[in-house]
């Protein structure tokens, strides 16, 4: 036998000994027993959300596209240049993804609020701790995406990558110099 026995299967005979399999973490879901799982909440959550609902499936599906789409057209552009060559330049054409994107951000923005506004309330998030919570979060979120819009400016923000303008201007920085 190539590997040592532990102490377990010292104690007992092996046709006794119950083996445990080791699940790899990055072995991906292929190991995983989904029977093992406790669902019990799932029946709980069919109480407050309607997927059956068209404005929570628009608003599901904006959630999806608006990503989608950004990472798609990104990549075509990087290898084609299509949208460079069709504005004539590639900061005319980052302003006009730039705007596109925007607009689709509002719409996904607009279904979501449509979305939640027929869904049956849940009276644990009107509670005056979430509120507050949920604010705090907001203005967070809201400086991060402030901080990192004036760092790399609207073009930097929009595909500027993609377009092969940040390396040029040193927008994107890892360190200080150190002098």
């Amino acid at each position: 036998m190539s590997h040592s026995l532990g102490a377990a299967d010292r104690q007992n005979p092996p046709d006794q000994t119950k083996h445990t399999v080791i699940l790899d973490c990055c072995g991906g879901l292929n190991n995983v027993d989904y029977s093992e799982m406790d669902l019990t909440f799932l029946g709980g959550l069919r109480n407050y959300v309607d997927p059956h609902n068209s404005s929570f499936v628009l608003a599901v599906i904006a959630i999806i596209f608006n990503p989608l789409f950004w990472n798609l057209v990104a990549r075509w552009e990087h290898h084609t240049r299509g949208l460079s060559r069709l504005f004539g330049s590639p900061y005319l054409a980052c302003y006009c993804l730039g705007f596109v994107i925007i607009l689709l951000n509002l719409y996904r923005s607009h279904s979501m609020t449509v979305a939640m506004k027929t869904q049956t309330r849940w009276t644990v998030l009107e509670g005056t701790e979430i509120f507050y919570a949920g604010v705090a979060l907001m203005v967070f979120g809201t400086l991060l995406v402030v901080s990192s819009f004036l760092a790399l400016g609207f073009t930097g923000t929009f595909l500027d990558h993609s377009l092969n303008k940040s390396m040029r201007r040193g927008n994107i920085t890892t360190s200080r110099n150190k002098t």
